[in-house]
Formats: structure tokens, C-alpha cells, sequence
């Protein structure tokens, strides 16, 4: 690219246009996960739509490839060269309480929608943390807190803004453009960039949640416990259990500090007097360290998990799991229990109920009839990310005969994050139709600095 493109581009973008070396370059491409950053030729800081079309069609008029980040919490690849679209500037949210209903642009955040909807009882399918960004989170899924409950968040999607590969501006609905839906939603990043948003909500204002801590080394058997535990509970239940290598730091609440920690999070959708009651066999597995469950109000609902809101740099992978059995725990324990080489964090969460449910209208979410997902994340405050990586690599080599493809969202960067492993995210022909769809929306793979999909070819 010559300068005076740059000029011109910066001429018709009304956001700010950022090349290496200049103030605020570093900052704009810089994420929630520090471990990654992209490294691109010019980035488009996008305030609206016309601004994203407008970036696309001048990547695509030079032949470059394409990137977009929202928070940065779901980092795949970093991509080098090329154009980089940033949309946290586009952060507006309106919730219409008389369709039960909320529109977000590409920027905005959990933590914005929740209250908004609050206010008329009604609640996001979100996760655990709400400081993620609503789009980038919906389109690979968006594994809820309420997900047994209610369902993924991507099959609440009503409507689409998206701006393709050939800087079209189009509005995606599941009667107009049904194939661009289903691709869009499970599919990412692949087949453009999603400006607007507009989803259902759910009549949720309250709930009963919190957790349980057990330390790992007093009491053994909380894992298999878990997994018979939740053979018995109702979809109402919505459950998941994290093994944390707590530091020991005087920041650390001290029952947990120095300790490997098993919690056991709970967010249940029915009464609190039957929560006490679906809860007490957990309890009676072994003593607690720490017990914080409550009847609570939904905006409360990101203490449940308490994932902490400040960047950092991780690795991470992950995998839908059969019951969690004595050799998948053994396993599991035998690479992050006390005395693992690299502080893992895991987490078991607990799916079923309305994830395991066909939506409304037909999306490209695969795995649906697994019973659990298998998290692992290791932060990389002073290991290196190569031994990482080859944690996580050897913990799921072995956890192979338990386990049955990936989920996007949590899947990591890096060497977890090639087209093999994307292509187990789906059922072969789900990713058979992607790469066709692919084809056709992105023929020449602009959208590939992330979970790839390529486009099918018929050479």
C-alpha cells in the first residue's frame, strides 16, 4: 500500500485510521488476552457500519486479509499484516421490554445489556463473565450461565447486520439470507463482520446461586461426586466445578490461599428453597471451606464464577466430555491436580437440558448432544507459552478417549487453534456446508486470521 491509499482510506473512515509506530497503535491492537497481538499493516478503529464496509472493501480492493477484534477475550491467531477492524467504539445497547427483546452493536458488553434489561425483569443469556463482548461471544455459540435453562445464546439471535467479504453491508434474518445465518452463528468470524446484533432475552430477574469450595487434597472424590450429582438435577439447574491452584497471596481470601480448590458454581432458576434442597448432597461430600450461596438478584450473577476482569495473558484449550468416570478423573488430576508442572485451571461445566435442544431456527452450534465441556486454562504469568502449550497438548492427547471435539469460545490460540482442530467444533457435513457457504460469501479467505474455515474448492 502506498500512503496517499492510507490517506485516502482515512479520508472516508469517520473513526480513527492507526499505522505501526503511531500514538495509540500498540493500544488499539492489544486485547483482553496479552498473551496474543495482532500485528497488522493499519487498523480501522470502527465508530459505525459504513465505517466497517468502507475497511473491508479497501482490504479486499488490495488484497489484503481481514481482522476484527471486539474485547479480545477469544483471540485465535494473531494476525500479521493485513487490515485490523476494531469495534469496542461501537458500543450502543437498546432493550425493547415489549418484545422481550435487546439490539447491541458490534462493541457493547455483557455488562451493559444486563442491567438495561434488569430493569424490566428480564436477562442476556450470557456467561460467566460479563465483561466479554456480546457479538463475538454469541457467534461462536455462547455457552450461557443459564445454558441448561434456556438454551444457547446464539439461538436467541432474531437479526444480523454483517458486512461480507465484498464490503456488502447486509441484514441477516433467518427467512432473509437463512444460509448466511446458520453460517454466522457457530461459524464466527469466517463469513464477515457482525455490526448489529438483535436477540431475545429471557423473563429472568432472580436466581439462586453462588458456590462451594472443597480444598483438593482434604477431599477426594469431588469430581465423581459432580458428575453423579448432576444425573439428578433438572434443566433448571445450571451448574459447572473448577479445580483452582489458589496462590499463596495475602490478596487470597486465606481458606483458599496456597490451596488447590475445587468450586462448585450454582445458578439455579428456581426457588431458593429448592436450590438448599438440590444442593445439600454436595455439601454433605465433604467439609467446605467456604460456602457463598444466595438467592440473588440476575445482575448479581457474575459472582457466581468471579472471573476476573483485568487482562492477563493465558493459554487455554478445550473438549466436550463423556461422564466424568474414575480414569477421566485420574487423568484430568494426573495433569492439574496438586503438583502439576503448570498452575491449570479446569473447569467442568455441566450442559444438557435446553443446550441439547434443536432452536427455533437452524444454526451452524455443533456438539449439542454432549454432556459436559472440559476447560483448561493456564495463565502465563512466568511460564513461557511454548511449555503451555505443550501441557495443554499432552493433557489432551491423553483425555482422548474420553473426549469429542471442540467449542469455539474457549478454545484457545495458537497451536490449539489450527483448522483441524476447528473442524471438530461441527459434524462433518455441518463443516462440509460451512466450507461451501465460505466459498461463496469468502472465496478468496479474507476472514482467516481467526478459527479458519476455508472455502471448499472443486479443483
Amino acid at each position: 500500500m502506498e500512503r496517499i491509499d492510507i490517506e485516502n482510506l482515512a479520508a472516508r473512515i469517520e473513526g480513527p485510521v492507526l499505522l505501526p509506530g503511531q500514538e495509540g497503535f500498540d493500544e488499539e491492537r492489544t486485547g483482553f488476552n496479552l498473551a496474543v497481538r495482532h500485528s497488522p499493516e493499519v487498523i480501522v478503529g470502527a465508530v459505525c457500519a459504513e465505517d466497517v464496509a468502507t475497511a473491508v472493501a479497501f482490504a479486499a480492493a488490495h488484497g489484503l486479509p481481514v481482522t476484527v477484534q471486539n474485547t479480545g477475550h477469544g483471540f485465535s491467531v494473531a494476525g500479521k499484516g493485513g487490515l485490523l477492524v476494531t469495534t469496542r467504539r461501537m458500543d450502543t445497547v437498546r432493550v425493547a421490554p415489549e418484545t422481550h427483546s435487546a439490539h447491541v452493536a458490534a462493541g457493547a458488553r455483557f455488562e451493559q445489556v444486563i442491567p438495561e434489561a434488569a430493569r424490566h425483569g428480564l436477562a442476556p443469556l450470557n456467561g460467566s463473565a460479563p465483561h466479554v463482548g456480546v457479538v463475538s461471544y454469541t457467534l461462536g455459540g455462547g455457552l450461557a450461565l443459564l445454558g441448561r435453562s434456556h438454551g444457547w445464546a446464539a439461538d436467541r439471535v432474531l437479526a444480523m447486520d454483517v458486512v461480507t467479504a465484498d464490503g456488502r453491508l447486509r441484514h441477516v434474518t433467518p427467512d432473509a439470507e437463512p444460509e448466511l445465518y446458520w453460517a454466522l452463528l457457530g461459524g464466527r468470524d469466517n463469513f464477515g463482520i457482525v455490526t448489529g446484533m438483535e436477540f431475545s432475552l429471557v423473563p429472568v430477574a432472580r436466581l439462586y446461586g453462588g458456590g462451594l469450595f472443597f480444598d483438593a487434597g482434604q477431599v477426594p472424590g469431588i469430581l465423581e461426586a459432580y458428575g453423579r450429582w448432576t444425573a439428578t438435577v433438572p434443566d433448571e439447574m445450571n451448574s459447572s466445578v473448577a479445580l483452582i491452584p489458589f496462590p499463596d497471596d495475602p490478596q487470597v481470601p486465606e481458606p483458599m490461599r496456597g490451596r488447590h480448590v475445587w468450586h462448585v458454581r450454582i445458578a439455579f432458576t428456581g426457588s431458593a428453597e429448592d436450590g438448599e434442597r438440590l444442593v445439600e448432597p454436595l455439601r454433605q461430600v465433604g467439609p467446605r471451606l467456604l460456602e457463598n450461596l444466595r438467592d440473588m438478584p440476575y445482575e448479581q450473577s457474575a459472582d457466581i464464577h468471579d472471573d476476573p476482569p483485568v487482562p492477563m495473558p493465558w493459554a487455554a484449550d478445550d473438549a466436550f466430555l463423556t461422564d466424568p468416570d474414575g480414569d477421566t478423573v485420574r487423568t484430568i488430576l494426573k495433569h492439574a491436580g496438586p503438583g502439576a508442572a503448570l498452575p491449570a485451571i479446569v473447569e467442568l461445566r455441566h450442559l444438557g437440558g435446553a443446550l441439547a435442544r434443536r432452536p427455533a431456527h437452524p444454526n451452524a452450534v455443533g456438539q449439542r448432544g454432549a454432556r459436559f465441556m472440559l476447560a483448561v486454562l493456564i495463565p502465563l504469568t512466568g511460564d513461557s507459552e511454548v511449555d503451555a502449550h505443550a501441557f495443554l497438548g499432552c493433557m489432551f492427547k491423553d483425555l482422548e478417549p474420553w473426549t469429542s471435539g471442540r467449542f469455539l469460545n474457549f478454545m484457545g490460540h495458537g497451536g490449539t487453534a489450527d483448522q483441524e482442530r476447528t473442524r471438530t467444533a461441527y459434524t462433518a457435513d455441518d463443516h462440509r456446508r460451512l466450507t461451501a457457504l465460505k466459498a461463496t460469501y469468502d472465496p478468496r479467505n479474507i476472514f482467516r486470521h481467526n478459527y479458519n474455515i476455508p472455502p471448499h474448492s472443486t479443483r
